[in-house]
């Protein structure tokens, strides 16, 4: 296991991000307590530091479980929580991104991980209800306090985030270093706007979902079953297409197809420390096969062009030849772009 920066701090977290959301089976699905353990050790015994649940997640369980698997060496471990989505159904204050709710919910969420503080908390998505001033204040007061060191932000777009951290700037307040993001093979749509919001403004991106729901280990393709149906998008011409190419790129590797799938998000232009989550220790063992695997430029390139995306206006505007002459008067070519 490597470490990286998280974002532009000095905080070192593992290059893969252990996902909790199947901790607990409240949903009817996911693992049992002895079963999480399992996949837990089996993610700290290979070096991982970096661990991802939130408050909804298996209506508390998920937290509850983490906290009885970080107690013995809490200080090790760099445990990121997330605050937003209800607690209590039905109450107008007991969700969204507004100070009340935040409070409430980080209280909470610190009884349930039975800790004093949370490293990373994460804004789990915007609510377009909560003023962008309001959330920054809320939050750069819990990292005064000590009951937060670094913040994050999910599920939101770009020009909010962008905004967010441009107050916070010039406030003097705690800005956001991670982003996280669904993105994969599958959902490339964060390269049109957050992922280079993410590069221009120093943040680590932390890609849920690097696997597609399951879509990209071919499982779909063999006629398994899954949670994922036809009707969800998830499952398309598209999509199987993608799917066949990992399965067969995979084969020329000779990993298997996770593994390949997990790599490519890990190896990206960017800061990219993808979320892995599991049922079993087994399934997280494979997946965790991904660090030792590097995809050879060529398998890259067909990834790459095989799930490739129209990045819409003004990116492909931009790009046009014609556009890229009348912008630069035929220069470009001669302008040296070496940074300072």
């Amino acid at each position: 296991m490597q470490y990286k920066l998280f974002g532009n701090s000095g905080l070192r977290v593992s290059e893969v991000s252990l996902g909790t959301i199947t901790f607990g089976t409240d949903w009817g699905w996911g693992a049992d307590e002895k079963e999480c353990r399992s996949m837990f050790d089996t993610y700290a015994n290979a070096g991982g530091n970096f661990i991802d649940t939130a408050n909804r997640y298996t209506e508390g369980s998920s937290e509850r479980i983490v906290g009885d698997c970080i107690k013995s060496d809490r200080d090790h471990f760099v445990v990121a929580t997330k605050y937003t989505f209800f607690d209590r159904k039905g109450d107008v204050n007991f969700s969204g991104n507004h100070r009340k709710n935040m409070m409430r919910s980080v209280h909470e969420s610190l009884k349930r991980l039975n800790t004093e503080y949370i490293d990373v908390l994460w804004l789990h998505a915007w609510d377009f209800l909560t003023p962008v001033e309001e959330v920054m204040r809320g939050l750069d007061d819990l990292v005064r306090a000590g009951k937060v060191h670094y913040l994050g932000i999910s599920d939101t777009p770009a020009w909010i985030v962008a905004r967010a951290n441009t107050i916070a700037e010039l406030r003097g307040w705690t800005a956001f270093c991670g982003l996280q993001v669904e993105y994969s093979l599958l959902e490339r749509t964060p390269e049109r706007e957050l992922i280079p919001m993410a590069k221009s403004l120093g943040m680590t991106v932390t890609p849920w979902g690097p696997l597609g729901a399951g879509v990209l280990t071919g499982k779909y393709l063999r006629g398994e079953k899954g949670r994922v149906s036809a009707t969800s998008g998830q499952l398309s011409e598209r999509s199987n297409r993608i799917a066949s190419e990992v399965v067969a790129s995979a084969g020329k590797m000779g990993v298997n197809p996770a593994q390949l799938a997990l790599r490519w998000t890990m190896q990206q232009e960017f800061s990219s420390v993808p979320i892995v989550g599991s049922s079993n220790s087994k399934q997280l063992q494979d997946s965790l096969g991904a660090l030792d695997v590097t995809i050879p430029d060529d398998i890259m390139k067909q990834l790459d062009e095989t799930s490739r995306i129209d990045h819409g206006f003004p990116h492909e505007f931009l790009s046009m030849k014609d556009t890229r002459n009348v912008i630069y008067g035929g220069m470009l070519d001669r302008i040296v772009q070496d940074k300072v």
